[in-house]
């Protein structure tokens, strides 16, 4: 049986603005989802649509705590967490075609 893949993301309407974090076992379907404003909620409200971070897990269970841990987090150490990876803020759901 293949392993499943999980993956804990945030998402953000700009540079520094507000943030979202999530976690999915589909994530360029999960994306496409925000940036359509398919569901009434927080991420359409804020327009919180531009994918600037992510983490792969293969464990539900651990990608669940993980979320929840980011959750908890300063905003300082999330936006130190994104910076680490993607200093520009660009919106990575253009790599997911490759995922």
């Amino acid at each position: 049986m293949p392993q499943k893949t999980y993956y804990v993301y945030i998402m953000t309407s700009k540079k520094n603005g507000t943030l979202y974090i999530g976690v999915t076992n589909n994530l360029a379907r999960r994306v496409e989802e925000h940036k359509s404003d398919i569901e009434e909620g927080f991420t359409k409200k804020y327009q919180v649509h531009d994918l600037v971070y992510y983490e792969l897990l293969n464990d539900k269970q651990t990608a669940i705590v993980r979320e929840k841990q980011l959750k908890k987090w300063k905003r300082e150490w999330k936006i130190k967490l994104i910076e680490e990876t993607n200093p520009d803020w660009k919106d990575l759901s253009e790599e997911l075609v490759i995922l």
